[in-house]
């Protein structure tokens, strides 16, 4: 099994060990569903130690059976997945733990993060498509779905940043775009079908209008608002 592939591969899953996991979830279809399937397409790596569909009983379920991995749903009944996750992670700061739901929620996520979660996927992943977020978890990274992870990228941009470049006309945004991408002086002019001197001009107001005294200063704050390349895009 190498890390690029995670596939099945029984040799070498035999000088790997076992990745203990926890489920705790009240559909209990699915958990069946996974502690029958999970050693399978982990090639025997991954096994299920202990189910619950008890959010309160989650840390004692995890501290009775050592596990590694707890996969917490996150939406069940009082006290919910989230304080089960936190629970959790009091009893054993060594567990990780990875979040599910049944959609892909940026609220939901964040708070399960913060609670102590180091993962969240949605519950619709098929569970080979599990095993290789429940190993990268032990391996100290953190997973998230790559849509939801830029919409919380996006969200994370401070709102008077993302409210300047709404401001600014389509010219003014592909302007800002060139500057981000490091294009000189003569080479915006160019572009812009502009003599060099009306492009420092225009330069110049652009960093006024975005706060700040310097390019590198405009590409970091591009960057932040997540304003993407010029190349391709003459439209801004």
């Amino acid at each position: 099994m190498t890390r690029e592939g995670w596939g099945v591969d029984d040799a070498a899953a035999g000088h790997r060990s076992a990745v203990d996991v926890v489920l705790v979830d009240d559909h209990p279809l699915f958990s069946r569903g996974l502690a029958l399937l999970l050693p399978g397409v982990s090639g025997g790596r991954v096994r299920v130690v202990g189910t619950t569909d008890d959010a309160s009983a989650a840390a004692a379920l995890v501290r009775r059976h050592h596990a590694d991995v707890a996969v917490v749903d996150l939406h069940m009944p009082p006290p919910g997945g989230t304080r089960a996750i936190a629970a959790i992670r009091r009893a054993d700061p060594m567990v990780r733990v990875v979040a599910l739901s049944g959609l892909a929620e940026a609220d939901a996520a964040i708070e399960a993060l913060r609670a102590g979660a180091a993962g969240f996927l949605p519950k619709t992943a098929d569970p080979e498509a599990l095993v290789r977020p429940l190993l990268a978890v032990l391996d100290g990274w953190s997973v998230l779905p790559e849509d939801l992870l830029r919409r919380l990228l996006d969200a994370a941009a401070p709102t008077g940043e993302r409210s300047v470049a709404e401001r600014l006309t389509a010219d003014e945004r592909r302007l800002w775009r060139l500057v981000a991408d490091g294009t000189s002086t003569m080479e915006i002019a160019t572009t812009l079908h502009v003599s060099e001197r009306t492009a420092k001009r225009l330069i110049a107001h652009l960093l006024r209008s975005l706060g700040v005294a310097t390019r590198m200063e405009a590409a970091a704050l591009a960057g932040r608002v997540n304003l993407g390349r010029a190349t391709g895009d003459p439209q801004g």
